[in-house]
């Protein structure tokens, strides 16, 4: 479970927006990485408890479904998870065709992402097995190349270059509070991820002893690897050589000239982009098979391919709006766009735990304080505050469009039981 935790939030995200946090925060760009582990803590510790109470409830939809008892509510929890998937994906295959690709090979960002997204989508189709073994191995090297970054920034400071005063360097366009906070909201993005794991806690062996341990473990060891990597960065880079860049950390490689070469180290970035793409296109593109088996969501989505038994339909339709996306946004844009819908959720799990608080199990289970879901809860609404206007309308867009086929489904439902019950009249 630990490990499972660990791989799902060790993503690419800090491979890619590194750059976008130095242009923000300045040298300390540590400080916003740090800030959004403990704020992803407070939510982390309304899972652990919620998990542990419903150990066989299956996520964020079904504690809002227990604790308001409306569908709609629960729908759009739910929908907000598989919007923020499908974004993601777009955010990570404009990362994957952005720097460390044209380190590798000279071609035009948009194609290559769209390209991206057909391969990633015939990997899944391939089957989870198949999917699943790519995935060990890209962990590993993703991993290694967070860790390889830190110890290029040791061998920098060994022979008496770099700048660690940097560390400590905010950016002179704003106060350090607001350039903070603005970055903690792209920060964020690299921590999310541990959500998923309350799909798989039933799997455990007595959830209620070792799912926190093993969540509040994984992101802690995900926050020390990412605030060693801010420190690293800023350290050995001047926050101004990578500002805006998506392929940030080619700078450190190039400045530690310890003789590794930039396309070996874009390959291992491209590799962990790759990762962090397959496994999200795998997660959203089954909770749309798995909603629409519900009827949350149209019935043809539930289609699959006849040998593989993969949901064929549900990955096309997922990897066409990925492909939407990537035409009508940026990374940075669509990071935020998935945090925010992210926040939607997490706000909606903090309440959930205050509000089922009352609702007694018959076994012991992990208890966070009152005031965790209540700093939670502050905690996501202080992120919203600083998501710009397009951001807003990025989710808006998304959460309607899962409004009207909500609307569209329960329709349709209705009228196949109304067809049902004619039919079976006129049969007597």
């Amino acid at each position: 479970m630990f490990l499972f935790i660990l791989g799902d939030v060790l993503g690419a995200g800090i491979y890619a927006l590194v750059g976008v946090l130095a242009g923000e925060v300045g040298g300390a760009i540590w400080v916003p990485l740090l800030a959004a582990l403990l704020l992803a803590l407070l939510t982390a510790g309304s899972y652990a408890e919620l998990v542990t109470k419903y150990p066989k409830a299956g996520g964020a939809a079904v504690f809002a479904q227990r604790a308001y008892r409306r569908p709609l509510v629960s729908f759009l929890v739910g929908f907000s998870m598989l919007a923020a998937g499908v974004t993601s994906v777009a955010g990570l295959s404009l990362a994957f065709a952005g720097d460390y690709l044209g380190a590798l090979v000279d071609v035009p960002a948009l194609p290559a992402a769209l390209v991206f997204l057909a391969a990633v989508a015939a990997l899944n189709a391939r089957g989870i097995k198949d999917s699943l073994r790519a995935n060990v191995v890209m962990t590993v090297i993703e991993v290694g190349g967070l860790l390889l970054i830190i110890a290029l920034a040791v061998v920098v400071l060994g022979r008496g270059d770099g700048q660690p005063s940097r560390v400590l360097e905010f950016s002179a366009d704003q106060a350090p509070a607001a350039g903070v906070l603005a970055a903690a909201v792209i920060a964020f993005y690299s921590f999310v991820g541990f959500e998923t794991s309350a799909n798989v806690a039933e799997e455990a062996v007595d959830p209620s002893r070792t799912y926190p341990r093993a969540l509040f473990g994984a992101l802690l060891v995900a926050g020390i690897v990412y605030v060693g990597v801010g420190l690293a960065v800023s350290t050995v880079v001047a926050p101004e050589a990578i500002a805006g860049s998506d392929g940030p950390l080619l700078e450190v490689v190039a400045v530690a000239d310890v003789g590794l070469p930039p396309w070996l180290y874009s390959l291992i970035a491209l590799i962990a982009v790759a990762n962090g793409a397959l496994l999200t296109a795998i997660m959203s593109s089954r909770l749309t098979y798995g909603m629409a088996d519900e009827h949350l969501l149209p019935r043809p989505l539930t289609r699959v391919l006849p040998r593989r038994r993969t949901p064929w339909v549900a990955i096309v339709v997922t990897t066409l709006v990925s492909m939407a996306l990537v035409l009508v946004g940026d990374l940075e844009t669509l990071a935020a766009t998935v945090v925010l819908l992210l926040l939607f959720v997490f706000i909606s799990t903090n309440v959930a735990v205050l509000v089922l608080r009352r609702d007694e199990v018959d076994h012991d289970h992990y208890r966070v304080p009152r005031a965790v879901p209540v700093l939670g809860v502050l905690s996501c609404l202080a992120l919203m505050t600083q998501q710009p206007g397009r951001v807003w309308a990025f989710a808006a867009v998304l959460l309607l469009v899962g409004v009207v086929l909500f609307l569209v489904t329960r329709r349709a439902s209705t009228v196949d039981v109304r067809t049902g019950e004619r039919a079976a009249a006129e049969r007597r």
